[in-house]
C-alpha cells in the first residue's frame, strides 16, 4: 500500500483483508512515518516505508493511494519493477501522463487497474448486463448527476489544485463519467463543452457538512456541467457539484437507447414492448453492497491470469480527457474538439 490515508484505511485495507486466501499486506508506505506505522499497528502490516521504491522487492503488487499528482510517477515506477498496479481514481493529473502509465504498462505486461468502484455497484453490473443483452437497443444518450449539497471535503489536499488537480469534477464527478461511458459502450470522445464554478465555496461563513476548509485559499472547482460528443453520435448530459444549493444529495445515471432505457440508483428499465411502455423495477439485484470488495477481487484475479479487468487503463483515459477537455472549455470559453 502507498499512501496511508483515509482512502487506504477504510476501503482498500480492509477489503484486501477479506481476501486474505489469495492476498497478503506485506508492506505499507507513506511519507509520514508516524502514520503509516500507526496504521501498520492497526492492520498487522509487517513492513513499514518512506519511500515508495524500497518496498518493491517485498511484494508482486502495489495499490497506489496517494494525491493526483503522484499517480503516474509511482505507477511508471511500480510497471518497470515488475509489479501489478491498482490506482485510485482519477488515473492522473493529464491525459498525456495516462498515455505514459498504459505505455509502461503494455511494455512491461503486467496488470494496471483503475479504481472507479462505481462500475462494481449492483445497480451499475445490472445495467451493464441489460444493455449487453439488447434490452434497450443502441445505447446513445446518458444524463449524469453526482450532486452534493455542502459537503466540499474539508480535511486532506482535496482542494489543493497543486497535488490534486481540480476539485468535484476530478474528485467525484469522474466515477459518473466513466460509468456512462461504460454504459455506452465505450465511445471515444471527440467534442466537449464545460464549465466550472467555484464562487459558491470562496464565500465567507460557509455552511459545510464536510468539516471546515479556508474558502480564502479554495482554488478548485465546487459545480461543474458539461455536454459531451461522441464518435458513434452518442451524447452525455452531465453535472457534478460538491456544493450544490439542492434539497438532497442527488446521484443517478441514465442510458436511453433505441428500444428502451435504464435508471441507476435506483435501478430500473424502461421499454417500449408490444405496444406498451412498461417500467421494470427490480426486487432484487445480484452482487456485493460494498462494491470495494468485486473491485479488489476482480484486480486479484487479474494477477493471477484467471479473470479481466472490468476497468481496463484505456478506458480510464477518456474519462481523463474529458475532464482535461472540461477545464480546458471553462477556461477557453469554446467547445474543444479532441483528436
Amino acid at each position: 500500500m502507498i499512501g496511508a490515508g483515509g482512502i487506504a484505511q477504510n476501503r482498500h485495507i480492509p477489503t484486501f483483508l477479506k481476501l486474505s486466501d489469495q492476498v497478503t499486506i506485506e508492506a505499507i508506505c507513506d511519507l509520514n512515518e508516524s502514520t503509516a506505522k500507526s496504521v501498520a499497528e492497526k492492520f498487522s502490516i509487517p513492513k513499514v516505508f518512506t519511500k515508495y521504491q524500497d518496498m518493491f522487492g517485498e511484494v508482486d503488487a502495489i495499490t497506489i493511494c496517494t494525491p493526483n499528482k503522484f499517480h503516474a510517477e509511482m505507477t511508471i515506477a511500480a510497471l518497470e519493477a515488475g509489479l501489478h498496479v491498482l490506482c485510485e481514481k482519477p488515473m492522473a493529473m493529464t491525459p498525456e501522463e495516462c498515455q505514459l502509465m498504459i505505455d509502461a504498462a503494455n511494455k512491461s505486461g503486467k496488470v494496471l487497474a483503475i479504481a472507479y468502484h462505481y462500475r462494481f455497484m449492483k445497480e451499475s453490473q445490472a445495467a451493464k448486463r441489460v444493455v449487453m443483452e439488447n434490452e434497450i437497443g443502441q445505447p446513445f444518450v446518458a444524463r449524469a448527476k453526482a450532486l452534493r449539497r455542502r459537503k466540499v471535503p474539508g480535511w486532506g489536499v482535496f482542494t489543493n489544485k497543486e497535488l490534486q488537480g481540480g476539485g468535484s469534477l476530478i474528485d467525484y464527478g469522474c466515477h459518473f463519467l466513466d460509468l456512462s461511458i461504460w454504459l455506452l459502450g465505450n465511445p471515444e470522445p471527440v467534442e466537449v463543452m464545460g464549465t466550472t464554478y467555484s464562487e459558491l465555496s470562496k464565500t465567507p461563513n460557509q455552511v459545510n457538512l464536510w468539516g471546515s476548509f479556508d474558502y480564502e485559499t479554495f482554488e478548485v472547482d465546487d459545480h461543474v456541467t458539461a455536454y459531451v460528443k461522441f464518435d458513434n453520435g452518442a451524447s452525455l448530459l452531465f453535472e457534478t457539484s460538491w456544493s450544490a444549493n439542492i434539497k438532497n444529495d442527488e446521484e443517478s445515471v441514465s442510458i436511453s437507447g433505441q428500444t428502451g432505457g435504464v435508471d441507476l440508483f435506483p435501478f430500473q428499465l424502461n421499454q417500449a414492448k408490444h405496444g406498451m411502455l412498461l417500467n421494470s423495477e427490480a426486487d432484487w439485484l445480484p452482487g456485493e453492497e460494498d462494491p470495494s470488495l468485486p473491485q479488489a477481487q476482480n484486480f486479484i484475479n487479474s494477477c493471477l491470469g484467471i479473470e479481466e479487468l472490468i476497468v481496463k487503463p484505456e478506458q480510464a483515459l477518456k474519462v481523463s480527457k474529458i475532464i482535461d477537455a472540461i477545464y480546458k472549455s471553462s477556461e477557453l470559453g469554446q467547445s474543444i474538439r479532441l483528436k
